[in-house]
């Protein structure tokens, strides 16, 4: 599998009820842990202060990681993605080939 940068931004839509944000909220909380019980969300993080996130997450290629990895996000109707493939650098203390 590949890794790849995933910054993620959540605007929820004007006039959208607080419960169903709950809801969706409660239900993204699941999915991410099941996603990384599957070991396609490797690490993720919030920058401080900030209603984003940005993590590594594992995909065969773009396509299965929008469609089938962010795409199985409840909030995902509600996000922008910028998404950088890595690659290994020769200097990763955590390199393992």
């Amino acid at each position: 599998m590949k890794e790849y940068l995933v910054e993620l931004t959540t605007t929820v839509p004007d006039r959208t009820e607080p419960a169903e944000v709950d809801r969706r909220r409660a239900a993204e909380s699941v999915r991410a842990k099941e996603l990384a019980t599957q070991g396609r969300l490797f690490r993720l993080w919030r920058p401080a202060g900030e209603l984003r996130s940005v993590g590594v997450w594992r995909a065969e290629d773009e396509t299965d990681l929008r469609e089938k990895v962010l795409g199985s996000l409840p909030l995902w109707p509600w996000m922008t993605a910028v998404i950088t493939l890595l690659e290994s650098h020769p200097n990763d203390p955590g390199r393992t080939n």
